[in-house]
């Protein structure tokens, strides 16, 4: 049965563009709950029909999807029960110089802007040199911070380490590659930059994909020979960011300069291979359907099955305002909060291979992100410290997160507050009512508060 739900849903006007994939299934919505109650795995025409709550109708019917968010909460309870988790964490982005274009992107700043011959400003971009970063993380770690979270733009100056550079300033072809005495900062080498941050006993979070595609251009490296030297530098796991929809019709509108879903799987997969665990990440409410939206959790669950890397699932509400594809009329708006929920509602029962799904207050804000724990979510994100990719695309939802706040929050929804470390490792069961309320997982952390 054909839907036109894909199309009324949200603030998008989807029947723009000339999809293959469209949200049609031989399923009904009764079968698709029943086994998703049941605990079977489902198939891409239950999620669809979840997703849509039914493709014989137009629209979301509220009814159906409290019914699905009923179920996920269920199940979130059978997996991980009553605990809702967060890190002590702080962003870290060394460089906004990028030439990759993507149009739901406004963290990027034309790469050109930052070369030392420019006439103008690139306003209000930034890189860091690997000394910068290790100045801001050890502040953070000193502080109590567990986590240093790094996801950068493609700097043409930014390469692997002193080999990859070598090659790159040897090369016939050019690779997006211009040498670093052509800028005003130097953001040295991605080795370098690792280095730098695991300064003080600092978990590093960072390369996604996309990154170590750049990081391996114009050689016949291997991911996971990117992925084993970046370790040795200090990476400790990757973030599965970059993966928007794992669908290449749709990555062809929103990126079509940014690595493929296959480039993405493989990356993904060698860092696995390389020893160090994983999130993964959707990117929705754009241009994509609901189709789209579950071919990717298919996607994500096969690899999970593959590799068994995968700590979190983590899904990403776009954020319109200040982007191109919004900007040039291709998006009116992003999801509706009924599509929110269901994704996460759709993303714990789809996704049976993978514990814990993240409610984003950065993107949900604190009403809805809470609201998001009862829907499947058992993850409440990080302190975060500085968050500059969804402000700078428009996110209203501020930039930090006190430990006081969370164990308030979390205890005043019913559920239990816990710290953890960025691997779901380590774990501390927060007390509400102390008096004094900080990270004690950091290795300088000692319960004083961040701020």
């Amino acid at each position: 049965m054909m839907s036109d739900a894909f199309q009324t849903t949200a603030n998008v006007p989807r029947e723009r563009f000339d999809f293959e994939h469209v949200p049609e299934t031989d399923q009904s919505f009764e079968n698709a709950l029943r086994k998703a109650r049941a605990g079977t795995r489902l198939t891409v025409a239950d999620g669809v029909e979840l997703l849509t709550t039914g493709t014989e109708q137009e629209g979301i019917d509220p009814k159906r999807k409290e019914l699905v968010l009923e179920a996920a909460d269920r199940r979130r309870e059978e997996v991980v029960g009553e605990e809702v988790t967060f890190v002590a964490n702080v962003n870290n982005n060394v460089t906004t110089a990028c030439n990759t274009g993507c149009l739901f992107c406004n963290f990027k700043d034309r790469a050109e802007t930052f070369r030392s011959d420019y006439d103008g400003d690139h306003g209000g971009g930034f890189t860091k040199t690997p000394a910068e970063s290790t100045e801001i993380v050890r502040d953070a770690v000193e502080r109590g911070v567990y986590e240093v979270t790094s996801v950068s733009g493609l700097h043409p100056a930014f390469v692997l380490d002193e080999e990859h550079r070598e090659i790159l300033e040897t090369a016939e072809q050019n690779h997006n590659y211009r040498p670093p005495e052509e800028y005003e900062k130097d953001p040295g080498t991605y080795v370098e930059q690792m280095d730098a941050m695991s300064v003080a006993g600092a978990h590093v979070h960072s390369m996604t994909p996309e990154e170590a595609d750049h990081a391996k251009r114009g050689t016949d490296w291997t991911y996971r020979e990117v992925y084993e030297r970046l370790a040795d530098a200090g990476l400790d796991t990757v973030p599965g960011t970059a993966a928007e929809i794992l669908v290449d019709e749709v990555r062809e509108v929103i990126c079509p300069d940014k690595v493929g879903t296959q480039g993405w799987l493989d990356a993904m997969e060698a860092a696995a291979d390389a020893g160090m665990e994983t999130t993964a990440t959707i990117m929705y409410g754009h241009v994509e359907n609901e189709m789209h939206r579950v071919l990717h959790l298919k996607e994500l669950r096969d690899l999970q099955d593959r590799t068994g890397a995968i700590t979190e699932f983590v899904p990403l509400s776009f954020i319109h305002p200040d982007t191109p594809l919004h900007n040039q009329g291709m998006v009116d708006g992003g999801a509706t909060t009924a599509e929110d929920e269901l994704m996460i509602a759709v993303g714990r029962l789809f996704l049976d291979n993978i514990d814990h799904v993240q409610s984003s207050w950065v993107k949900y804000g604190d009403a809805q992100g809470i609201k998001m724990l009862s829907c499947g979510a058992d993850d409440f994100m990080g302190t975060i410290l500085s968050e500059e990719i969804t402000k700078r695309a428009g996110g209203e939802y501020g930039e930090f997160r006190s430990f006081t706040e969370y164990a308030e929050m979390i205890s005043a929804a019913g559920r239990i507050p816990v710290e953890r470390s960025t691997d779901y490792t380590k774990r501390r069961r927060v007390d509400p009512e102390a008096e004094v309320i900080g990270p004690e997982l950091g290795p300088h952390a000692d319960g004083t508060p961040l701020l």
